[in-house]
């Protein structure tokens, strides 16, 4: 089944072309916008951004497999991103790991969210859950499962 961008993908896209500097800075948002299209990146789908962007196909590759928040293959569960770094850390999100490990999630133990001040965080899909204790996971999960 081949990939195709939506027709409001496409005018997203060429519009971000005058604002980039070249086609490999484009990577990331058409990676993202297949994502959110499809559900994950597909191998037709690198190979449709590689086209839209005239890069070759082994650059997409590279960029989505770099970055934790793109998945090559669909996803049954939910993907919880928990962050590592140090505030986090210091303020229990250790505990939040453990406690995730007896849910029905992906777990992924990913590099700094952003919101430091708000530790710790998760982020499940575009959504960021900060000041999070076990039980205020345990609801977050109720709502979305």
């Amino acid at each position: 089944m081949n990939f195709i961008f939506t027709e409001e993908n496409l005018i997203k896209i060429e519009a971000l072309k005058l604002r980039y500097p070249s086609p490999q800075a484009l990577c990331l948002p058409c990676l993202w916008m297949a994502q959110h299209q499809e559900g994950y990146i597909s191998i037709n789908a690198i190979d449709a951004i590689s086209e839209t962007l005239g890069i070759a196909p082994m650059e997409v590759y590279r960029v989505a497999t770099f970055y934790t928040m793109f998945h090559l293959e669909p996803q049954e569960k939910l993907n919880v991103q928990v962050c590592k770094t140090l505030s986090c850390k210091l303020c229990g999100s250790d505990a939040i790991l453990e406690h995730l490990k007896n849910k029905e999630v992906n777990i992924i133990h990913t590099e700094c969210l952003g919101s430091c001040g708000t530790a710790p965080v998760m982020q499940i899909n575009d959504t960021f859950y900060e000041n999070l204790t076990p039980e205020k996971v345990d609801a977050i999960l109720k709502e979305l499962l």
